[in-house]
């Protein structure tokens, strides 16, 4: 049996989303699987798409080196979830990005380009000085420094956003930056990538067609980062590093006092199958219950 290792000390930083055409390859590998979800099933989008996953692909190294561990201790859980989660992180950054530009992305290239650029200017600089100081990941500031291009300013300004709320409670009062710019970051990269489609590529389908991808793709990427923080907690138990790991897609939740799952804050999905054998339990405390053991609620 594996021994738990140490607590992860370093928390990973969020990642650039891919390029459209990147992503627009995942989202035909995932269409199948999207399409297949009942109406019923889906998920109501209630967090911020880019920011989600921009975090989820900073974790992803850490969770793919967990994998030989899930497939030994729980068996029966499809492991294949962490294979293809950044199949479905990606496939949900493109529907995202779809159904901006399906309203035609309004507000026009040259003013998104006018706002984009010094906000970046102004985070960048913002982040570097932070990093100089350990505050936030250098490595991670110094990919989005090398970024040039429009696309580039637009991915940036969703991974500076990413990577300013993610340790904000660490660097409030140390920063010029403020929690409006950062905010506007992330809602200003996407609609910029949208605006840049259209120039590329006509409007997206309309509206109506384009919510329902939106919200299958979401639904699709949440469930499998769901269960793998399921199965993480579960196998991490001891080192108490849940969400060092795979942290809260939801702000505020997550921690050893709240629950392993995402879904106290939306819709509880389909739990795992019971693994066949069992993690131990912590000095002096109860051990968790498999990841499967707790009956989901009902959607909604």
């Amino acid at each position: 049996m594996a021994k738990p290792s140490a607590p992860l000390k370093k928390k990973p930083a969020p990642e650039k989303p891919a390029a459209p055409p990147q992503a627009a390859a995942a989202f035909d590998e995932a269409a199948p699987e999207m399409d297949a979800l009942e109406r019923d099933a889906l998920l109501p989008i209630n967090i911020d798409i880019p920011r989600a996953v921009s975090q989820v692909l900073g974790v992803l190294p850490g969770l793919l080196a967990l994998r030989p561990l899930i497939a030994e201790r729980l068996p029966t859980h499809d492991v294949g979830l962490v294979d293809r989660l950044e199949t479905y992180a990606l496939a949900a950054w493109y529907a995202h990005l779809a159904w901006l530009s399906s309203g035609g992305a309004q507000n026009g290239l040259k003013p998104l380009l006018e706002e984009a650029v010094p906000l970046r200017a102004n985070l960048l600089g913002d982040a570097e000085a932070l990093a100089r100081r350990g505050l936030v990941d250098a490595e991670t500031v110094a990919d989005i420094r090398a970024g040039n291009g429009h696309m580039d300013t637009a991915n940036d300004l969703v991974a500076l956003s990413a990577l300013f709320s993610g340790s904000w409670s660490e660097i409030a009062g140390k920063t010029a930056a403020t929690e409006e710019e950062v905010r506007r970051a992330g809602e200003l990269g996407p609609e910029l990538l949208a605006a840049l489609g259209v120039r590329e590529h006509g409007a997206a389908p309309g509206p109506s067609d384009a919510a329902d991808k939106r919200a299958r793709a979401f639904t699709l990427f949440v469930n499998a980062y769901d269960q793998t923080r399921r199965a993480v907690s579960y196998l991490r138990w001891n080192e108490d590093d849940l969400e060092t790991i795979a942290p809260s897609l939801y702000k505020g939740r997550g921690g050893r006092g709240a629950s392993s799952s995402d879904t106290d804050a939306a819709p509880q999905v389909a739990p795992p199958a019971q693994p066949d054998t069992a993690a131990p339990a912590p000095p002096g405390a109860a051990a968790p219950a498999p990841p499967d053991t707790a009956a989901p609620a009902p959607p909604g």
